[in-house]
């Protein structure tokens, strides 16, 4: 009895012991932590980890030191193998832990907001790492707890038998799952997608929220999510419109009547661009692109800095022009003709053909100009017509 109590009292003292050090190292961590983002990280992440770890470690430590001279017995095995396992659980959690706290590091340095996209490729393998070394430590923290255990480690030749057909069992049914997490790790470093890119899947544009080794989180426009599997990403086509870069062009189209003035459609839209903070300067076009069915479609196109910039401008542009059209060019609402023969009298109808024009040999009003170009006029223009020019094909042939 005198043993036991002797015991038991070894160990609260032991584990008192490793909280007050515990304790007082925690203090010392947060003082010095307010200006390392490091100590910061492991005073708040690390300390229940380390607290349960240090307890279990010298709890054992003293049951073990004070019944070094007693005898084996079931209760006291049994006890002993218990604190082991909590030992190596305890250690796989400040593992875990200390993973963390490298990952909230690392990232710290590359936000995913800023326009370099660099940043949000090595936050995208940040991530993944950290998930995949957690996901390695728990299964050896596993694998060693098993271990501890005799019956398992009794039937590890049977285990190898069997390993053959058990593994190939395991593939066929884990044959999805693994697809999808070797799929992660090729989203990861092929750079195709990363975290905070704007992407188009199934008619659905949003950013990617979150990507882990089996599926991808994509927060929608209308904060809807939209859960898929990474093996989607590397299986099907989808947009990455922030792939290079953030900025992107978009597109408002008119149908209008043939009498609309272009040239002052045209500088109606400049005027509204530069005077709006969501355009960026680059591309700032109006073009005619179809002239049937009695109308003449009017393509505006825009550039802003991003998927949410653009979205808005372009709701904008067309708001804007369907006023101004209604407006100022009345007239030149979409309206269908009909020309009715007079018949009257019982004479038939003659249809008067329209006179020639004289050839001036000019342009229509504006047809010329910069803002009537989208593949030239402009540097940028200069550089989306080199973009397009075919290996054959001189450099100055630009549409």
């Amino acid at each position: 009895m005198q043993s036991y109590l002797g015991t038991i009292i070894a160990a609260v003292a032991a584990a008192a012991g490793a909280l007050l050090v515990v304790g007082v190292t925690h203090r010392i961590i947060r003082r010095l932590g307010q200006r390392s983002l490091l100590l910061t990280g492991l005073a708040q992440h690390a300390h229940r980890a380390f607290q349960l770890a240090a307890t279990i470690l010298a709890v054992q430590f003293a049951v073990r030191f004070t019944t070094r001279n007693a005898e084996e017995t079931g209760w006291l095995e049994a006890l002993l193998h218990i604190l082991v396992l909590g030992v190596i659980a305890a250690t796989a959690w400040l593992v875990a832990a200390l993973l963390v706290v490298l990952e909230n590091t690392a990232l710290a340095r590359f936000q995913a907001e800023v326009a370099d996209n660099r940043h949000r490729r090595i936050r995208t393998q940040v991530v993944l790492l950290r998930r995949l070394t957690t996901a390695v430590v728990v299964f050896l923290a596993l694998g060693v707890m098993l271990m501890t255990f005799p019956a398992v480690r009794g039937v590890g030749a049977g285990v190898l038998t069997s390993a053959g057909l058990l593994g190939v069992v395991a593939a066929l049914a884990a044959q999805s799952l693994l697809g999808n997490v070797f799929a992660g790790f090729q989203l990861a470093f092929s750079d195709a997608v990363r975290l905070g890119d704007v992407v188009v899947v199934d008619g659905e544009w949003g950013r990617i929220e979150e990507l882990t080794l089996s599926y991808v989180v994509l927060r929608i426009w209308d904060d809807r999510r939209l859960i898929l599997p990474t093996s989607y990403f590397t299986s099907k086509p989808f947009q990455n419109w922030t792939r290079s870069e953030a900025a992107v062009l978009g597109t408002a189209e008119f149908d209008v009547d043939w009498s609309i003035s272009v040239q002052a459609m045209r500088e109606e839209l400049r005027r509204l661009a530069e005077s709006n903070e969501l355009w960026d300067g680059r591309v700032c076009a109006l073009q005619v692109t179809d002239a049937t069915g009695g109308m003449i479609k009017v393509r505006a196109l825009v550039s802003a800095a991003n998927a949410g910039n653009l979205w808005d401008l372009r709701c904008l542009v067309r708001e804007h022009l369907v006023a101004w059209v209604w407006k100022q060019r009345p007239t030149a609402m979409p309206r269908m003709r009909a020309e009715v023969g007079d018949t009257g009298g019982g004479q038939p109808w003659q249809w008067d053909a329209p006179r020639r024009p004289s050839p001036a040999g000019r342009l229509a009003d504006g047809a010329g100009s910069d803002d009537a170009r989208i593949f030239g006029g402009s540097e940028d223009g200069a550089a989306r017509s080199e973009a397009f020019v075919g290996p054959d094909e001189p450099a100055d042939s630009r549409p």
